[in-house]
């Protein structure tokens, strides 16, 4: 298995799929939030909505004393096994999540109306991200030059998720507000030379990248807290129905989230290319 220490690893080789778990692992407790608070606007109608909840929860459950083992050097069978076993119930969930969200509306009409106006179909597709690091990260030898770009691969999907996504979220106003353009171009951008850094591996290219990744994170925070004021200042005299009906709050946070990811992998490019 690819978890174990090579003699005279530098820090970086000895720590980063315990890097890579801990950004597993976040997310997972992080969409516990994130999901309640997206299924709260029909009040969890269908009971198969609890289940990304559920299994959020139980994968924090899973993966936290996994990579508490991890770190201490122990217990290696049981952080493979396990993570195998939440990375693929991880991919299930998310592929038969996206089918749902279709089936909602889309599978039945077939129209750009109805792709933008139901349930956000590409958001389950976070699950099976995950699901896939975990399988990278325990499949592929972290001394394989393939370990960072795999990384730098999923985060390209990302940015091409937070490109769809916002850009269908916000033609649902018809991109009333100047401002709900930035994400869509960002993303854009990240796309194009994300893309071209899982083939471009010249220091000075990877650079730039991590610069335009960084910007990512600037956007991601702006747009939580755009969000987060459009929601304050609602049209519900409840704040707390204006967060679960308004602007999504989490939602901008995204770019951030692959920003991270991105840096991630580039940073292993990098270090395969130039050791630290």
């Amino acid at each position: 298995m690819a978890d174990r220490s090579e003699p005279g690893a530098g820090w970086w080789d000895r720590h980063k799929a315990a890097t890579l778990e801990t950004f597993v692992l976040s997310n997972f407790a992080f969409l516990i939030l994130d999901v309640y608070l997206a299924h709260l606007v029909n009040r969890f109608r269908h009971p198969a909505e609890w289940m990304p909840v559920g299994f959020s929860l139980a994968a924090v459950l899973v993966l936290a004393p996994a990579l508490g083992l991890r770190i201490r050097g122990r217990g290696l069978g049981f952080t493979y096994h396990a993570g195998l076993a939440v990375g693929y119930a991880s991919v299930l969930l998310g592929l038969a999540g996206v089918l749902y969200h279709l089936d909602s509306q889309f599978f039945s009409q077939w129209t750009m109306r109805s792709l933008v106006y139901t349930a956000p179909f590409a958001a389950p597709v976070a699950y099976a991200g995950l699901g896939f690091l975990l399988l990278v990260n325990r499949m592929v030898p972290r001394s394989d030059a393939a370990w960072g770009q795999w990384v730098v691969f999923f985060a390209l999907g990302g940015f091409v998720g937070n490109f769809g996504l916002s850009l269908a979220d916000h033609a649902m106003n018809g991109f009333f507000h100047p401002t709900e353009w930035l994400p869509v171009f960002a993303s854009a951008l990240a796309v194009g030379f994300v893309a071209v850094a899982l083939v471009e591996h010249r220091v000075a290219f990877l650079r730039i990248t991590l610069v335009v990744v960084m910007l990512q994170a600037v956007v991601g925070v702006a747009g939580f807290y755009f969000h987060v004021v459009a929601d304050i200042n609602g049209l519900s005299s409840s704040v707390f129905e204006n967060f679960v009906h308004g602007a999504p709050v989490f939602a901008p946070l995204l770019c951030a989230d692959m920003a991270l990811l991105a840096v991630i992998g580039l940073w292993d490019i990098r270090n395969q290319r130039v050791p630290a």
